[in-house]
């Protein structure tokens, strides 16, 4: 394990912002204490906190420990054909978008949803998430909050998205007609786009980058291949080179890390913050 980097007392990390999920075996009030320590200003935070001490307390703790939250995961799941599944799933978001305007988050991380093994129709399931959106766009504006939606590897098509670019996500986003839906970039999973740089910048210029995430691909991949993500640095990502994408596209707001990797979770959560600021001012903040 590197030795975690010590930060002069007082002296922040401009933008940089730590998911929740980086530290998912630390309890809420010791990951909050940890990343204040750090001097971090921002957190990004899951709906299990909510779910867990209430939205209120949440925001009172992110409060009390001086932290701004920078996002909420998750909402989504919006490709279920039945139609009652389809109206529970949509008062299951607005519940989402909700808890974002109440913690006070800019924008709802949207992991849109795959398929089964019964209906195989990808076409059909994109198409019930851009409709899906376009019904909860609206909520979302009145609530001053907007959806990021978050394309995911090819590999995680099946069962968690079948938006796998940053075009795909961009055009169910323009498609809504509404300002507070667009897109997240997602080092893990559009690294490897051959056309990525040209998507970054149309986000950019259509006003729809509304989140910058940075982890890194490492090999070989867990058994669970959500978990192979590692600190930057550790696997095969150009972070310069993605990360002056998305600086080029005019993107300015918090740059948050989401790591899950069982090893990070296993170690203690001061250690990894620390571990992940160093690299953070190694490899991304000098380039946005």
């Amino acid at each position: 394990m590197n030795t975690p980097h010590t930060p002069h007392a007082s002296q922040a990390a401009p933008r940089l912002s730590i998911n929740r999920w980086t530290c998912r075996s630390t309890p809420i009030q010791e990951f909050l204490e940890a990343t204040a320590a750090r001097d971090l200003e921002a957190v990004g935070l899951w709906r299990q906190d909510v779910e867990e001490i209430g939205v209120d307390a949440l925001k009172r703790r992110a409060d009390d420990a001086g932290l701004r939250v920078s996002s909420l995961c998750r909402g989504g799941f919006l490709t279920a054909a039945d139609e009652s599944a389809r109206a529970a799933s949509l008062d299951e978001n607005r519940r989402a978008i909700d808890e974002t305007a109440a913690l006070g988050a800019p924008t709802l991380v949207m992991v849109v949803g795959g398929i089964t093994q019964e209906d195989k129709d990808i076409g059909g399931a994109r198409a019930r998430v851009a409709e899906n959106i376009a019904t909860l766009a609206p909520y979302a504006e009145s609530a001053g909050v907007t959806l990021s939606l978050e394309p995911m590897h090819p590999m995680f098509t099946a069962d968690r998205a079948v938006i796998a670019t940053l075009d795909q996500a961009l055009d169910i986003a323009e498609g809504t007609g509404s300002d507070a839906v667009g897109v997240i970039v997602d080092t893990y999973h559009v690294w490897w786009d051959p056309t990525l740089e040209q998507a970054i910048s149309r986000a950019g210029r259509s006003g729809r980058l509304f989140s910058y995430q940075v982890c890194d691909w490492s090999l070989p991949l867990a058994a669970e291949p959500l978990f192979s993500r590692g600190y930057m640095g550790d696997g095969y990502i150009d972070f310069p080179a993605i990360t002056r994408m998305v600086k080029d596209a005019g993107y300015t707001g918090d740059i948050e890390v989401e790591i899950f990797n069982e090893d990070v979770w296993a170690t203690p959560a001061h250690e990894a913050i620390g571990i992940v600021r160093q690299r953070y001012e190694e490899l991304v903040l000098p380039y946005a």
